[in-house]
């Protein structure tokens, strides 16, 4: 009995669009989809993805349009496809030839996630070039602060665990206890 297609769509960002991921999953065969909005440069966080990982099962298929919307390091595709082996699941992209059944859709899955790494590495060495630039012309005056501090504290003071304030803010957990550490350091100490 062949298995079921797990289709999982993502982006990067709440603006971005899933519409084209999602028909071509629909029409790759996949009986069910799942996507969120999250980053790719790791799995932390990304809910969507574990899920269809804890439930894919022996002889199904996890397809993608693209690996990069799987994993945007080598070592995060390799333990992912790693996951979907012990399972007896496999993995297929619509849109590059990969497709872990076969031996050359393998090399293909190895070679394009180095590269995907690489484009990331990339990009983020021409980032943070851009930022020293920006610097030292005395511009650059540092990122938005995306974290709204008060709000944490309140949650925090309200008593909600980091868990939820991260998922109710939609930040990750890290930002939740570096902020709730900082803000510990900060305050007065009392002595009896």
């Amino acid at each position: 009995m062949p298995g079921t297609r797990i289709g999982y769509a993502r982006v990067s960002t709440t603006d971005q669009d899933l519409t084209v991921q999602l028909a071509a999953l629909k029409a790759a065969g996949c009986g069910v989809i799942r996507s969120e909005k999250m980053s790719g440069s790791t799995v932390a966080g990304r809910d969507e993805l574990r899920t269809v990982l804890a439930f894919i099962g022996e002889g199904d298929t996890l397809v993608v349009t693209r690996i990069d919307r799987l994993a945007r390091s080598l070592g995060d595709l390799q333990d992912i496809v790693r996951e979907l082996k012990t399972k007896g699941a496999g993995l297929m992209a619509t849109e590059q030839p990969i497709n872990t059944s076969t031996a050359a859709g393998k090399a293909f899955l190895d070679m394009l996630g180095v590269f995907a790494e690489f484009e990331t590495n990339l990009r983020r060495e021409r980032q943070m070039e851009g930022i020293a630039k920006a610097k030292a012309a005395g511009v650059y005056k540092g990122g938005k602060t995306r974290i709204a501090a008060d709000e944490v504290r309140r949650l925090a003071g309200e008593g909600v665990g980091p868990s939820a304030i991260a998922r109710q803010l939609g930040i990750g957990r890290a930002s939740v206890y570096r902020l709730l550490g900082s803000i510990k350091a900060s305050a007065p100490s009392i002595e009896a």
